[in-house]
């Protein structure tokens, strides 16, 4: 049961990566994206810790 939920876990974060770094218009690709620069992958990043706070605020 618990690999089930970490599976389902692992999804939704790569999803909620993809969806901020559209926001931020940067390129992610699945898999490696070791081409990215410390700016490109920081703005990503923080993108998702924004929306994370926004949606706990809202809670």
């Amino acid at each position: 049961m618990k690999g089930e939920f970490t599976q389902k876990g692992k999804e939704a974060l790569e999803r909620f990566k993809m969806e901020a770094a559209s926001e931020v218009g940067v390129n992610l690709k699945q898999g490696y994206n070791g081409d990215l620069t410390s700016r490109e992958a920081g703005s990503v990043g923080g993108q998702m810790v924004k929306k994370m706070i926004d949606a706990y605020k809202v809670q």
